[in-house]
């Protein structure tokens, strides 16, 4: 009897009353590898909701159990759909991060704390301490590096610390950062009058997998990669410090802009971030601290709103 190619895809839908013969290939016969469907990864994390009309073969794979999820591709993709545009830098490059202790319990009641800019040789040019408009619920030590002496002794008014950095920053400056628009925002810095404009971190070192998709890397991951070895990169679960990260954004940028002009170089490295194993961040390992919920999505106790 013919062999029935739907059932050797998973697919067929007559069950016993097929009057095709249901062997699995390798049992007598070899199936086309033409009619043999890919896999479904969606039925492989038990998540198909096509059932028996889905295209994708529902077959155990080989080596793995039929219903265990399948694991993120840990190879670079050949070519990146949206490849990054670098725009021309026409200004002086800084890096400007800020710190923000938690004015409540959810993870957005927050206010700015601490400014760190650095200029495009990764050397300082303002650590500015801000004393919080509302009342400190938690200095959120381990992250911010913050403490309630720091800020009292050494602490000013937004208002001033602002006026103080917008004085030092050049209008045509190229601002580089991980997430930097969100510090951007914090800081209400206006793009074109306050500064040139700004380059994404987070952008510019996400990797195209064979997935199909886009892997993306927290500071911490990318600097123990690109930057292992030299003084900016970050030690495991060291806190941060708006200073000592807008000096590892710089230096991570500048070690960006030399790779890009040596292809291979440029991709082994991004083949070594997204093969060298994560490490979890502070908020994944605490989804709260000091009754602080911490913000990430799928341990979110707060209730509070996600934006963007």
């Amino acid at each position: 009897m013919q062999p029935c190619r739907f059932f050797q895809q998973g697919n067929c839908r007559a069950g016993a009353t097929c009057r095709f013969a249901h062997e699995a290939a390798g049992e007598g016969q070899l199936a086309s590898p033409s009619l043999i469907a890919a896999p479904c990864k969606f039925f492989a994390g038990g998540k198909c909701t096509a059932g028996a009309a889905c295209r994708f073969s529902h077959a155990p794979v080989a080596g793995a159990g039929a219903l265990s999820p399948q694991k993120p591709s840990t190879v670079v993709g050949l070519q990146d759909p949206r490849p990054v545009v670098l725009p021309e830098l026409t200004g002086p490059l800084y890096s400007v991060d800020v710190e923000c202790v938690a004015t409540g319990t959810q993870h957005h009641s927050r206010s700015l704390a601490q400014i760190g800019l650095v200029d495009g040789t990764c050397k300082p040019v303002l650590n500015l301490y801000v004393k919080p408009d509302k009342p400190v619920f938690s200095y959120l030590r381990p992250v911010t590096g913050l403490t309630a002496e720091l800020i009292e002794q050494h602490g000013v008014p937004a208002k001033a610390a602002l006026a103080q950095l917008r004085a030092v920053l050049p209008r045509n400056a190229v601002l580089v950062g991980q997430n930097i628009l969100k510090d951007i925002e914090w800081l209400g810095l206006r793009e074109g009058v306050d500064f040139g404009c700004a380059i994404d971190l987070a952008a510019l070192f996400r990797v195209w997998t064979t997935d199909n998709r886009y892997a993306y890397f927290s500071q911490d991951h990318v600097s123990s990669v690109w930057l292992r070895g030299t003084p900016f990169a970050r030690a495991p679960n060291a806190a941060h410090d708006a200073v000592a990260d807008a000096a590892t954004s710089m230096a991570l940028f500048l070690s960006y802009w030399q790779a890009r002009a040596e292809p291979v170089r440029l991709a082994t490295l991004q083949q070594a971030t997204l093969s060298t194993p994560r490490r979890a961040s502070f908020a994944v390992q605490n989804p709260t601290y000091e009754g602080v919920c911490q913000g990430q999505k799928r341990t979110c106790v707060c209730g509070g709103p996600f934006f963007g």
